[in-house]
């Protein structure tokens, strides 16, 4: 029987009910607050993570955009642990959902644009038309203008849910032709099994950056309004 490429995708259902929440905060629980007063070296390495992240993220932010820390932190950490997960065997990736990412991008990009119209009116509207533009033009470009700002949640789940699904599919199809060309040619099986290997490792790459990509991009939106 052969099984539809898209299966893999598909929410887990136990007795009717979805297992979308519970998959979700599943990775959440692996995150232990140390109860030591002296840090441990997993501890001294989570600190030294968390404190170069915020580097990168908030070395440009204004005071009022680094009240975003934590948000930014949780959103890439959040990410990054659901990426992995969908690495292991047998599991269930909530970022291959596009209404998932949808669900995650929507709410930052908006706050960060009510924000950007709260304290920087002018700044923000002008945005929509640029200085000298042609009285001609611009009735075409507030409408472009406007389009752009709106797409840009969707470029944001899109992203995710692209590059995490084109991976997760990749890996697949090659488990597939590897398991078949195990009963055919042996080295030819060997062959496959070593490029799924150095898929995944790439795939381990993939699933943190797109993390850090997606948390970067609401962070630049955040500097834009703040």
């Amino acid at each position: 029987m052969t099984q539809n490429l898209f299966t893999i995708f598909n929410i887990p259902v136990v007795l009717g009910m979805p297992l979308t929440v519970l998959i979700i905060m599943f990775p959440s629980m692996l995150i232990l607050s140390p109860n030591n007063t002296i840090n441990n070296r997993f501890s001294s390495i989570q600190q030294w993570l968390i404190q170069l992240t915020l580097k990168q993220m908030m070395i440009t932010h204004s005071t009022t955009g680094r009240t975003w820390s934590l948000m930014l932190l949780t959103l890439i950490t959040f990410i990054s642990l659901n990426n992995l997960l969908g690495l292991t065997p047998y599991a269930f990736t909530p970022t291959t959902q596009l209404s998932m990412n949808i669900g995650m991008a929507i709410p930052l990009w908006m706050a960060t644009v009510l924000m950007g119209l709260r304290l920087k009116t002018k700044m923000s509207l002008a945005h929509f038309l640029p200085q000298g533009t042609p009285t001609l033009l611009i009735p075409m470009l507030i409408i472009i203008e406007t389009i752009s700002l709106f797409i840009q949640p969707v470029a944001l789940a899109v992203r995710l849910t692209a590059n995490i699904t084109a991976g997760h599919l990749l890996m697949h199809l090659l488990g597939t032709a590897s398991l078949t060309l195990l009963s055919i040619y042996l080295s030819s099986s060997l062959v496959t099994i070593i490029v799924i290997i150095l898929l995944i490792t790439l795939e381990l790459g993939v699933a943190l950056i797109q993390a850090y990509v997606f948390t970067l991009l609401v962070s630049l939106y955040l500097h834009n309004n703040s």
